[in-house]
């Protein structure tokens, strides 16, 4: 059985995204900060008869995001897919951003994202393949869509970039990576449901024909 870490798991678009591979025959490993909504998480899994587990990690602490992969990689053959999907979500405006602030919000979105990666590409290396699939949006391709997100558009942005550059190195080991940009609020009309953003993410890991999706 195939293995997919989710980090972010939740309610909008992590625990979608995991039960889209689910589907698919893939054993689903969760990731997030609260053990009591993991257990909550796993639990809902398990009772539509996946194979579930959880793990927590805060993706602002290294030690914590290091240590939680150490332990999937321990207690599994393999990782098949990674899906980064946490994100620092408050607003503040570009002209207004105290140095602490772009820090805070720098290590949730882009750090935690290339950390989490540098885990899972050795064991993917050694398997001689496997997907990296990171959560974008529309603030990394249009900034002043929503320029009151000064953060999220600058590190949605540093995040496509990273990914474009992993995508190129990863590119002969085996390994895809790519990214699934969200373009319009989750949740707010019919095309942007959960449910059907995740598909988009299953895609991306089929078809593999570029590096990232605008949804």
């Amino acid at each position: 059985m195939k293995t997919i870490v989710v980090v972010g798991a939740g309610k909008g678009m992590g625990n979608h995204i995991a039960e889209k591979f689910a589907q698919n025959d893939f054993r689903v490993v969760l990731m997030a900060r609260r053990a009591e909504a993991l257990d909550e998480y796993v639990g809902e899994f398990e009772a539509k008869g996946f194979d579930a587990y959880g793990e927590v990690a805060d993706v602002t602490d290294m030690e914590s995001l290091t240590k939680a992969f150490d332990n999937v990689i321990a207690k599994f053959d393999s990782i098949d897919v990674l899906v980064y999907n946490a994100a620092h979500m408050d607003a503040g405006n570009a002209s207004k951003l105290t140095a602490d602030e772009m820090v805070e919000h720098f290590k949730t979105d882009v750090v935690g994202a290339q950390v989490s990666a540098t885990k899972v590409i050795p064991v993917m290396k050694e398997q001689g393949e496997g997907a990296i699939l990171f959560t974008g949006g529309l603030f990394g391709v249009h900034p002043n869509a929503f320029y009151e997100f000064a953060c999220m558009s600058m590190d949605k942005a540093a995040l496509r970039q990273l990914v474009q550059m992993l995508n190129q190195e990863l590119a002969d080991d085996g390994i895809f990576a790519g990214i699934v940009n969200i373009m319009g609020v989750v949740g707010s009309d019919d095309v942007h449901q959960p449910s059907k953003i995740a598909e988009k993410y299953w895609e991306l890991y089929t078809s593999r024909k570029d590096f990232e999706i605008c949804y």
